[in-house]
């Protein structure tokens, strides 16, 4: 099987930003040929890429709103600390509200810009463009927030790595489904005072979690679900060892209203750094699909909520053990191989690509183009048939 450079303009599925961004990124980047080394051109690469965000998100940037065709989300936001070496840490902090008229969520919205302080970092609090039980997750918004993670890494110099959700009642409604479904987006999440509904937690195998209730919050029964959620993170952990990492408090004495004991979450969360490339991947389909997850892609059509993989990798060898689509493309970085020996994939056991695969500097601006995110710079990328 060669393997397979894809051209991400040429994709459907991407937002006007993604469009533009990717248009202006490879319009502005020559493309480089020679025995140049791969970090040298990665560097070269990332430096671009931020160029062509600034130039795309300006506007976002300076007046503090993500528009788009479903309308606008407003952002409030702050900087606390020093900046580290490896780049700030962002904090995405949902507010509470939900199905009520637009004065109080927006009220809602002020006072979750002091709810929470971290000791370093941008802290934003987006406020949706919605007033409906589910302001914070419904379909359309993974873009927002895609697009805010975009513009803050190239304005605020955040590390990508070091990206954190939270969020508090109708906010912690949000994080539950934001989690799960753009789970290889954060570093780590935790959420207060919200109800889980029907979301699966499978994919947040690589994905530090917390959970936070008030012993006495039944309203919707928060208190009875939230135990049982915690009870079912300790059993996807303790079959899965090394995966499923959370913490559960229900705060004995309190309602809806924790005391700001919640706050210990940024913490918590802060001492953790997004994976990239974890040797194991569990991604289920949510009610919003996606094409990508980690180092993975499926085909854009073949994408439908429910649908599975389930892969780990040892040494050069990626097995596959489930797979609900006809083909899986594998991005790959250095840090993942040694590309001086042959890269394997095992599908049900059975070897079903076996050979060198060679680093290409098209790959990287490619992958770069249509991911847009720094992590997931691919040096080389392979693509399988399951069946």
């Amino acid at each position: 099987m060669e393997q397979t450079p894809r051209n991400a303009i040429e994709e459907n599925g991407f937002t006007d930003f993604r469009r533009l961004t990717a248009c202006l990124f490879l319009i502005l980047l020559p493309l480089i040929c020679g025995a140049q080394e791969l970090d040298t051109y990665s560097r070269q690469l990332q430096a671009e890429w931020k160029d062509s965000v600034r130039l795309a998100l300006r506007e976002s940037y300076e007046q503090k709103r993500i528009k788009m065709d479903s309308g606008e989300m407003r952002l409030h936001w702050d900087v606390f600390g020093h900046k580290p070496a490896d780049g700030r840490s962002l904090y995405v902090s949902l507010h509470g509200g939900g199905g009520a008229p637009a004065e109080l969520n927006d009220s809602q919205w002020r006072n979750q810009w002091r709810l929470y302080q971290p000791e370093e970092g941008v802290y934003v609090c987006p406020r949706p463009p919605f007033n409906t039980w589910d302001l914070h997750f419904q379909p359309n918004l993974d873009r927002y927030y895609e697009e805010l993670i975009h513009m803050m890494v190239a304005f605020e110099d955040v590390n990508p790595d070091k990206v954190y959700l939270l969020g508090y009642s109708a906010g912690g409604d949000g994080v539950w489904r934001l989690a799960p479904r753009l789970a290889d987006h954060w570093a780590a999440a935790s959420m207060m005072a919200g109800h889980p509904g029907d979301v699966s937690l499978e994919n947040l195998r690589n994905l530090p979690f917390m959970i936070w209730c008030g012993a006495e919050d039944a309203a919707y029964d928060r208190n009875i679900r939230c135990r049982e959620r915690i009870s079912e993170m300790d059993s996807l952990a303790a079959q899965d060892p090394g995966g499923y990492l959370h913490e559960g408090h229900i705060v004995e004495g309190k309602g809806h209203w924790m005391d700001r004991a919640d706050t210990l979450a940024i913490g918590w969360m802060s001492q953790f750094r997004r994976n990239p490339c974890p040797d194991k991947i569990v991604w289920r389909q949510e009610e919003v699909t996606h094409p990508h997850f980690y180092y993975l892609s499926c085909p854009d059509e073949e994408a439908t909520r429910g649908k599975e993989v389930r892969l780990h990798k040892q040494g050069n060898s990626f097995h596959i053990q489930h797979c609900d689509y006809t083909r899986l493309r594998i991005g790959l970085t250095a840090r993942q191989l040694d590309f001086s020996k042959a890269v394997s994939v095992y599908h049900n056991g059975k070897r079903i690509f076996h050979k060198k695969v060679v680093p290409s500097k098209d790959v990287m601006r490619r992958s770069l183009a249509e991911r847009q995110d720094l992590s997931f710079l691919f040096v080389a990328e392979l693509e399988v048939l399951i069946r």
